[in-house]
Formats: structure tokens, sequence, C-alpha cells
């Protein structure tokens, strides 16, 4: 695993915050749906979303640390769910959470440049 590129496991927790953000979200565009149907929705899209969370944390740890990962994911989960708030219910980001993703970009910016030590 120590051979893989380092952007593999961000291309992979690209593409999982993306498909769990659907598997959240997706299920609100059909409110006649019984909650149970929802559910087994939902588990059906982010079974698949496993399919690339736990290779890319796998595959990841050999190039960055736990909290970096996490961070990564988090990031990239916001990321993807602009887009899907977006390409789903037309929702773009008003100012005040645009400045909230801001106030994250420098959370991470300190978890990896380690600016306190």
């Amino acid at each position: 695993m120590g051979g893989t590129p380092a952007i593999l496991p961000i291309a992979l927790l690209a593409a999982s915050a993306l498909i769990m953000n659907v598997a959240w979200y997706w299920h609100l565009k059909h409110p006649s749906w019984g909650m149970l149907a929802a559910i087994g929705a939902a588990w059906g899209i982010a079974l698949f979303e496993y399919t690339l969370a736990v290779p890319a944390n796998r595959i990841g740890i050999a190039h960055y640390s736990l909290a970096e990962l996490k961070t990564i994911q988090e990031v990239l989960s916001l990321g993807a769910f602009v887009l899907v708030a977006w390409a789903l219910f037309g929702q773009t980001p008003g100012p005040s959470q645009l400045l909230g993703f801001a106030l994250i970009a420098g959370g991470a910016f300190m978890i990896f440049k380690s600016p306190l030590g």
C-alpha cells in the first residue's frame, strides 16, 4: 500500500462523500415514501459508500495521520453537501454558511500545518 499515490485516498474519499450525501438527502425528494423505505434506500446507497470509504482509509493511513484523514473526509463531505444541495434542491450557501465553511477551512489548515506544534 505504501506505493499507492497519496491522491488515491483523497479521490476515494471524494467519491465516498458525494455518495454519502446523496444517501443522506436524496430521499427528501420523495416525501411520499414511508420512513422504512427512506431508511432502506439510504442504507442501500450507504453500503456502496462504505466500499469506497474503507479502502480510502486503509490506503490513506500510509500517507496521512488519522486526524488528517478525518479532516480530508469532513472537508470533502461539506463540499459534496454543497453540490448535492445545489443539484437536488437548487439551494446554494448564503454568506453566513460561506463564512462558516471558511472557518472550517481554517481549522483544516491548522490540522495539516500544525502551526502550534
